[in-house]
């Protein structure tokens, strides 16, 4: 599967899968690089990232400290226990427009992402199917408000598919944190659409 010509990333929702969610990633030459596997029946968020479909290496651990909490704070690890970054979505604010905030290993805010427009968000929110015909799209900027990432759900009906873009690499955001956000708002911007 080939990402499109300006995405370093192609995240790609798996079809037919029963019991949590998988996540294939893709490079931008349309190689897979990893998996993402959402455990189910957990009642703290549990996604972690492998290698391969295999799931014999991990490369990341996504988890959440508390038990369904609508601004949970994501933690992103390499397999080591070594914390990279934090993620967390903004609760309240998230229900008109999907804000998310990223932190740094110290656990100072460095970025954020935005949904693209309140209208839109709100359309997608309230009309049916409005998500399949407007989809979702983020931008990641630094605090100064200079783009970093974009975030861009494909048009698709059926398969949920999310492309990043860095446009611009920030040497405080490891490519990983930037590919764990990826990977939960494939699993929770996708389960809700």
């Amino acid at each position: 599967m080939a990402a499109r010509p300006d995405e370093n990333y192609t995240i790609r929702r798996q079809v037919f899968k029963f019991f949590g969610a998988g996540f294939d990633i893709y490079g931008s030459t349309g190689e897979m690089i990893g998996h993402c596997h959402q455990k189910a029946f957990k009642l703290k968020e549990d996604l972690r990232i492998y290698t391969d479909k295999t799931k014999s290496e991990e490369l990341l651990v996504i988890t959440t400290p508390k038990v369904i909490d609508f601004s949970a704070k994501y933690d992103v690890k390499l397999p080591t226990g070594e914390s990279i970054g934090a993620i967390q979505r903004k609760g309240l604010k998230s229900m008109l427009r999907d804000t998310w905030l990223v932190f740094n290993a110290e656990g100072r805010e460095i970025a954020k992402l935005t949904e693209d427009s309140a209208f839109k968000a709100l359309v997608r929110r309230f009309v049916d199917y409005a998500q399949v015909l407007m989809p979702q799209s983020f931008h990641l900027k630094r605090e100064d408000g200079s783009d970093i990432a974009r975030f861009r759900q494909h048009f698709n009906p059926f398969i949920f598919r999310l492309g990043i873009n860095i446009q611009d690499p920030d040497d405080e955001i490891d490519d990983l944190v930037i590919l764990a956000l990826g990977c939960l708002i494939s699993a929770i911007e996708g389960r809700q659409g």
